[in-house]
């Protein structure tokens, strides 16, 4: 790496991390007129995260490093890529540009930070330290200043997903004995359990709109997908199957919701009505991703022998294959 690369907020400029702030969430000068994808590969040797356009053109090493480099996550406005990364010797929440320049170091700390979810005005970031002895979840400034412990139990607590006007964190907690969703806001106050079932309830996903929640639990005696509204109320088992349903992924309009059943990737409208099977494959196919106009979706399969990114369309057409390498690819995201 070059000398003049930053490690850390300590030591990058004023103006590197200027840059990076006003472009995080306000999408000026886009990097790419195409939708690109973001994946972690192992073809390296060792975890790094990668970039390749919607067409699955030009896979790119963003991060390089002999370290782990994991869990990209983009910022709303589509300039920042914030990363887990353990080059410093523990696990850190780093941020760079689309093209793997400027890597900022957000938390340094000793401790381990990671699960990263950015406000939808890209000014903050929500994440999970063992800082203080268990799993919390911390908001800070987009720069990595200002943290702040908004959980504050001893309990574990993890996945942290914004609503989509910024005013509320929606977490998963074992603080009852078992799982339950919770949401905050982002300055610790206002905590309210939405699940208080004896069940795992995991998986908060916001409707674009804020108004709902989708979520999968096990309190029927598997895993089904269920929505409630955002205060709680009104929760609604969806999917009313034998199978395991989980991971439930709202279309950007809100009309959809894709989900995993076994090995495969479904999608039903937002009632539950209709559910499709899209990818219809002996093999496994799961981490999926909506593109940002809801017209394709990137998930993983290893139906080629091992864990590859693939594309298809939102109706399950056209399923195309993005990578062609004997290591593992996962984790795709798209760009905004």
């Amino acid at each position: 790496m070059s000398s003049a690369i930053a490690r850390s907020t300590g030591v990058a400029s004023a103006a590197i991390l200027c840059a990076l702030l006003l472009s995080a969430g306000s999408g000026c000068c886009p990097p790419h007129s195409e939708p690109s994808i973001v994946f972690v590969s192992h073809r390296d040797g060792n975890p790094e995260v990668y970039l390749l356009s919607g067409n699955g053109a030009s896979a790119v090493n963003l991060t390089n490093s002999p370290m782990s480099d994991l869990s990209p996550v983009w910022s709303p406005g589509g300039n920042v890529i914030a990363f887990q990364t353990s080059r410093d010797g523990q696990s850190e929440v780093y941020v760079m540009r689309p093209d793997g320049s400027d890597p900022v170091n957000l938390s340094n700390n000793a401790a381990r930070d990671y699960q990263m979810s950015w406000s939808p005005d890209g000014s903050r970031i929500a994440f999970v330290t063992n800082r203080d002895g268990n799993d919390e979840v911390y908001v800070m400034d987009a720069d990595g200043s200002n943290p702040l412990n908004i959980t504050g139990n001893p309990a574990t607590d993890q996945g942290p997903s914004w609503s989509p006007d910024g005013s509320r964190i929606a977490f998963i907690s074992d603080r009852g004995g078992d799982y339950d969703i919770f949401t905050v806001a982002p300055d610790g106050s206002g905590l309210t359990n939405l699940t208080t079932n004896p069940a795992a309830d995991l998986a908060p996903c916001w409707s674009p709109d804020g108004a709902r929640i989708a979520f999968h639990s096990d309190r029927d005696g598997n895993f089904e997908v269920y929505v409630m509204d955002a205060d709680g109320a009104n929760p609604a088992n969806l999917t009313s199957d034998p199978a395991s349903d989980s991971a439930p992924t709202w279309s950007p309009d809100g009309s959809r919701i894709a989900f995993a059943r076994w090995s495969d990737v479904y999608v039903m409208a937002a009632d539950g009505s209709n559910p499709v099977n899209l990818t219809s494959n002996p093999a496994r196919d799961y981490q999926f991703s909506w593109s940002p106009d809801g017209r394709r979706i990137a998930f993983v399969s290893d139906r080629d022998g091992n864990e590859e990114i693939y594309v298809m369309d939102a109706d399950g057409a056209n399923q195309t294959r993005l990578t062609d390498d004997p290591a593992t690819d996962h984790r795709p995201a798209w760009s905004p």
